[in-house]
């Protein structure tokens, strides 16, 4: 049985830290870090490869690791320095360097109808998370960023999704780039935005739909406003005139999937 990293000055250790805080690392190192076994575990199924497990004894008892670790090195810590290494309270131990995969629009395979959703400029590492957990719920075909100001592999991004950055095909690129694909796969947009003045429970998601949503501080952007084909608004009752930009994809991609009888033919 190896040795136990008693230091969080070790190597191994530094370096998992600075994968966490540095999204230029993780694209530097082409690694990204997973904590939890659920987590690894999506991810694992999705055929992401893990590369090394750090393993605190203490707190993981007797969990089968086998199945998830495959050929990865597996690394024992201390439960000091594992909770050095944590970034979430209540962890189950393992925490996971894994390469990432890098989807490219023209890998995006696409059904008959497809549901897209399509993200301008997020940049709160919590909502994309949210939004990837609805996107497979729903099981859209895609989650697009566009002109992202968080990395899609970021920490809290895998957490708030419970590793669904896994499970769906998530795309980062730019604006212009998206509508080119939108425009030559035939998919019709529609545009989230308070000026708008359709309900979207008016409009039929049973065709080929990609719902485009923007930042809960400034909306979309007039390149994407002008670029769709409708403009639709949630209809709010209140006294605020929106909702959290992760909650308002649920009702149009539920909406959507409640037409579509929540097949996914």
């Amino acid at each position: 049985m190896s040795e136990i990293i008693t230091s969080a000055q070790n190597p191994k250790v530094r370096n998992l830290l600075l994968l966490q805080q540095k999204a230029r690392e993780r694209r530097k190192q082409n690694l990204i870090v997973v904590e939890g076994l659920r987590e690894l575990g999506i991810a694992v199924e999705n055929r992401f490869r893990p590369v090394e497990l750090f393993i605190c004894p203490e707190i993981s008892g007797d969990a089968d690791l086998a199945a998830i670790a495959g050929n990865a090195r597996i690394t024992r810590v201390s439960r000091t320095v594992f909770e050095k290494m944590a970034y979430r309270e209540g962890s189950d131990g393992c925490i996971a360097l894994l390469e990432p995969r890098w989807l490219k629009l023209n890998e995006v395979k696409l059904r008959a109808n497809p549901l897209i959703i399509i993200l301008e400029a997020v940049e709160k590492p919590g909502n994309l998370g949210a939004v990837l957990r609805t996107a497979d719920a729903a099981r859209a075909d895609a989650v697009i960023v566009c002109d992202p100001l968080t990395d899609i592999y970021n920490p809290n991004v895998i957490r708030s999704g419970i590793g669904c950055v896994f499970s769906n095909q998530v795309v980062a690129c730019t604006s212009e780039e998206a509508q080119q694909w939108l425009k030559k796969n035939g998919i019709r947009t529609y545009a989230a935005e308070l000026q708008a003045s359709s309900g979207y429970h008016l409009h039929d998601f049973r065709k080929a739909t990609a719902f485009v949503m923007g930042t809960e501080a400034d909306g979309l952007t007039p390149k994407w406003i002008d670029f769709c084909d409708e403009r639709i608004i949630i209809p709010m009752l209140g006294s605020i005139d929106s909702l959290n930009v992760s909650v308002s994809t649920a009702v149009l991609v539920f909406e959507a999937m409640r037409q579509r009888g929540f097949r996914i033919d």
